[in-house]
């Protein structure tokens, strides 16, 4: 069985999504950011040397990095959420996949973590209008390229909405960047009406009510 080590609000929401929707029965071991630092536990640690979520224990290995977590899932688990490797879409698929570790990621912690410095009165030059040239760039193209989408690769959904979806949707509702970019906005909010994303948000909320229950 898989067990997946799960940390609050972090890119391993992608990999509990992905379990809910594919319906592979799996272990679930949660850790929760600290409230000062909101760093990760040292116990993740125990579990892979750079103490990061997610993190998967599968068939004698432990396997790091949600993208590469996400294809293999998917490659043995599911194969319908992938095109087929002859399809043109395929490449496409590919890109995406890439695309939101990447060219998406960036900008987008750079934004957030420039907002944190500035809150706190750090005077920053070059590095805000460099995150937020590049931020506007990216999540131009991005919301663009949804006009009238769905999904990110044909019409149904791939791989590539569970690695986009995490990062857009705290752009919609953390970053309050909805309105900005008004197709990622509505993609969003498909993404979030689909049964497994519920399960996975409801699997989330629930875990840290009980932790918080069992700190009083």
């Amino acid at each position: 069985m898989i067990t997946l080590h799960h940390l609050n609000q972090s890119r391993s929401f992608r990999i509990l999504w992905l379990l809910e929707e594919i319906k592979e029965p799996y272990q679930l071991k949660c850790y929760y950011r600290d409230s000062t630092t909101h760093l990760a536990p040292e116990s993740l640690k125990n579990i892979h040397p750079l103490g990061k979520s997610p993190v998967i224990e599968w068939q004698g290995k432990v396997i790091a990095e949600s993208g590469a977590i996400v294809e293999l899932l998917i490659q043995k688990l599911a194969p319908h959420l992938a095109p087929d490797i002859n399809d043109t879409a395929y490449t496409d698929y590919l890109q995406w996949i890439h695309f939101a570790e990447s060219s998406a990621m960036v900008p987008f912690l750079l934004k957030m973590f420039n907002a944190i410095e500035m809150k706190h009165g750090t005077k920053l030059a070059f590095l805000e209008d460099y995150a937020q040239v590049e931020f506007d760039k990216v999540f131009g193209f991005l919301n663009d390229y949804l006009k009238n989408k769905k999904f990110l690769v044909g019409d149904r959904l791939t791989g590539a909405d569970f690695m986009m979806g995490f990062g857009l949707h705290g752009l919609v509702h953390n970053m309050g960047q909805g309105e900005h970019y008004p197709h990622i906005q509505s993609y969003v909010e498909h993404l979030a009406l689909l049964p497994s994303w519920k399960a996975a948000e409801k699997i989330e909320k629930d875990s840290l009510i009980l932790i918080l229950r069992d700190k009083k």
